[in-house]
């Protein structure tokens, strides 16, 4: 007989505290022993998990008014810029934004050492931030400039709305040139000497659930260490790059808006970072439930990293040039290794995000549900899949100034 559950079943479970809730890293083992139908028979929800650099991020802050009152057309936050062509007390901090007197890549390969995703993490840590605001003045808000410590607290709300979070896969970056390059997915080195990846594999939340079965708006979240919730699909969501199998050999796929309380989150699960000679951001923490609703969902959530795979791309010419040259693909199984064979060639693999951080989220996750503290939302609408086959539009290029 098929398995077939509801939402309102899988909550009540959760009220009385008989829900069976395991990690996507436990329910592998469970359905090699016991098979996808009996495994979707016995549990009730499968937590997921990742942590890693998430650049499009930031938080709106809403900062009071002051007295005299100031409408805030220019804003810093630690000397962060934040933008405030908002209203006369908000501001949007975005995690990517240097300090303004940062000097970039003009030294290069330049530190980044502060910028708005520190901004954020100090915020959240519970540090005191250097305010600072310039007006052109009006009559009902005379005040020209502002300049003070505050923290969260001082603060009326502080929510994180992060724009593109949780990509469902990415590259797995390489270098064939014969010098060093610094990139979004770290410092790589010449003649293919080393190999980065990112995304958790077989707890990351969007390759666990790839068609959307079970994610939507309105799902509730485990985002910063708080309670979450996706606001919509992710900007560059292309869910139809899934091939006929499910395996995204893309490295975009699905993305996820998400958007959460920063008061109620915790610092480590938000991290301010520096990428040498790229630029600053944010490390997110997200973890994603996945009700098990039927056999279907199942299947997907239990797939391994045996089965996940990434593909292989040159950052010195085929990702900038956007030429879409792969050189293959690799499991996570094996980049999780440590090496990989790329054209017979063994090459060393390392991270960009936290496998360890990943696993600690997805069991906090469960913990939470198990306890009966966190209930799974139904989604108001589901998000776009493989069947609405968007497509990726780039700009065009006969309308290029410059190089």
């Amino acid at each position: 007989m098929a398995v077939e559950k509801t939402y309102e079943e899988i909550n009540e479970k959760i009220k009385s505290g008989q829900a069976v809730v395991l990690t996507a890293e436990e329910v592998i083992s469970l359905v090699e022993e016991k098979g996808v139908t009996q495994a979707a028979k016995e549990v009730d929800v499968v937590t997921t998990g990742t942590f890693g650099p998430m650049c499009s991020s930031g938080a709106f802050l809403n900062f009071g008014h002051a007295k005299p009152r100031i409408r805030m057309s220019r804003v810093w936050l630690n000397n962060v810029p934040a933008y405030a062509g908002i209203a006369a007390a908000d501001a949007y901090i975005g995690a990517t934004e240097p300090a303004e007197d940062d000097p970039l890549n003009m030294n290069f390969p330049g530190e980044f050492r502060y910028g708005g995703g520190h901004v954020i993490e100090d915020l959240v840590a519970g540090k005191k931030v250097r305010l600072r605001a310039q007006s052109y003045g009006t009559d009902c808000y005379p005040r020209r400039e502002l300049e003070i410590d505050i923290s969260l607290d001082d603060i009326n709300e502080a929510f994180l709305f992060n724009p593109r979070n949780a990509y469902q896969n990415y590259n797995c970056a390489v270098n064939l040139s014969d010098k060093t390059i610094y990139t979004y997915m770290g410092m790589l080195q010449p003649k293919m000497a080393n190999a980065h990846y990112s995304t958790s594999g077989q707890l990351s939340p969007l390759l666990k659930d790839p068609h959307f079965l079970t994610i939507g708006l309105g799902t509730r979240i485990f985002l910063g260490g708080g309670v979450g919730y996706i606001a919509w699909h992710g900007t560059q969501h292309f869910p139809e790059m899934l091939n006929a199998s499910g395996v995204n050999l893309h490295p975009s796929g699905g993305t996820l808006s998400v958007i959460g309380d920063m008061k109620q989150m915790d610092s480590r699960y938000l991290r301010g970072t520096s990428m040498l000679g790229y630029g600053c951001t944010l490390t997110v923490g997200i973890g994603v439930p996945i009700p098990v609703l039927n056999e279907e969902v199942m299947r997907w959530v239990s797939r391994s990293d045996k089965e996940l795979y990434a593909p292989i791309v040159d950052y010195s010419d085929a990702y900038p040039n956007r030429t879409g040259e792969v050189l293959g693909y690799a499991s996570y199984a094996d980049l999780k290794s440590g090496e990989i064979t790329i054209n017979g060639k063994k090459v060393k693999t390392a991270p960009m995000s936290s496998y360890p951080m990943a696993v600690e989220i997805a069991n906090r996750l469960k913990e939470w549900i198990a306890s009966g503290k966190f209930e799974i939302s139904r989604p108001v609408q589901l998000l776009p899949s493989v069947k609405d086959n968007i497509v990726p539009k780039a700009l065009p290029e006969d309308k290029y100034i410059g190089k």
